[in-house]
C-alpha cells in the first residue's frame, strides 16, 4: 500500500499500530463480527506481538453506544525486534481482512508518554520525545457498571464538540465491549492544539472533572504518540494529513 505520510527517524523503539477496515457487505460484516472471536487465536501465535486487541466501533466517527457494524480495528504493540511492516504484509491473518475491506488503513506509532493500565497491564514502552510533528493520543477505559448511565449522557455532547473542532485531523470511537470498554484515539497537528481542546471549558472539561469526582472508570489509560508513517487509505481522514 503507498504511504501517505512519514517521517525518517530510524529510532529502533517499540512500534505500535492501529489497522482500520471498513466492510461494506452483509457478508464481510458478518466475517468482521465473528473474528472478533476467532482472531484470538492467531494474533496469540504471532511472533514479536508483545499486547494486541481487537476493537469494534460505534455509528458516526465512533462516538456512540449504537455498533458500527462496518468498521473494525486491530491494535498491536510490537516489540524493538519486529519487522512490522512485514509481519502485516506476509501474516495471513491481516492478509484476509485486507481482501475483505473495501478501506484499509495502518497508522504507525512510537509511545512518548503513557499513564495508566489496559486489562491490566502497562502495554505501552514510551521513550520521551518531542512531538513536533502531528500527535496521535488514544484514551481507554473501562467503565464502572453504575456510571455507564452517566457517561453515555455526556458523550453526545463531547462528540459534537470534537466533530465541530477544525484543527483534528482525525478521530474514532473504537471499543473491545460494546458501552462499558471504550477507546477514542485523535490525531493533532500538535500538542497545544490538542491540549487546548482537552482543557477549553465545555463539555469535555465538564466530563473529565465528572470522571474524576465521581470515581466513573474502574481502569483507565491515557498514552501519547509520534506517528511515523500511515499506509493505505481511509476516507475519514483530513486532508491536512496528506500534507508531508
Amino acid at each position: 500500500m503507498p504511504s501517505i505520510l512519514s517521517n525518517k527517524r530510524r529510532q529502533i523503539i517499540q512500534t505500535v499500530t492501529l489497522s482500520l477496515y471498513r466492510f461494506d457487505t452483509i457478508w464481510h460484516k458478518a466475517w468482521a463480527f465473528v473474528m472478533m472471536g476467532l482472531a484470538r487465536v492467531s494474533l496469540s501465535k504471532t511472533p514479536h506481538l508483545q499486547f494486541w486487541k481487537l476493537l469494534g466501533s460505534g455509528t458516526g466517527q465512533g462516538f456512540t453506544p449504537i455498533p458500527n457494524w462496518g468498521v473494525y480495528a486491530v491494535l498491536c504493540v510490537w516489540d524493538n525486534g519486529a519487522d512490522v511492516r512485514a509481519n502485516l504484509e506476509h501474516n495471513p491473518l491481516f492478509k484476509r481482512y485486507r481482501e475483505r475491506a473495501t478501506q484499509t488503513c495502518t497508522i504507525f506509532l512510537e509511545p512518548t508518554s503513557s499513564r495508566g493500565q489496559w486489562s491490566g497491564q502497562t502495554p505501552f514502552d514510551p521513550r520521551p520525545n518531542a512531538n513536533a510533528g502531528p500527535v496521535a493520543i488514544l484514551t481507554r477505559a473501562t467503565l464502572r457498571w453504575s456510571k455507564i448511565l452517566q457517561f453515555w449522557g455526556q458523550a453526545p455532547a463531547i462528540s459534537k464538540r470534537i466533530g465541530e473542532n477544525r484543527k483534528v485531523m482525525f478521530k474514532i470511537g473504537l471499543g473491545e465491549v460494546p458501552l462499558r470498554q471504550q477507546l477514542t484515539f485523535s490525531i493533532w497537528p500538535n500538542v497545544s492544539d490538542m491540549a487546548q481542546f482537552a482543557h477549553a471549558h465545555g463539555a469535555h472539561k465538564s466530563a473529565i472533572a465528572q470522571v474524576r469526582q465521581g470515581r466513573w472508570f474502574k481502569e483507565e489509560l491515557y498514552a501519547r504518540f509520534n506517528i511515523t508513517m500511515i499506509d493505505g487509505y481511509w476516507s475519514d481522514f483530513n486532508k491536512q494529513l496528506l500534507r508531508e
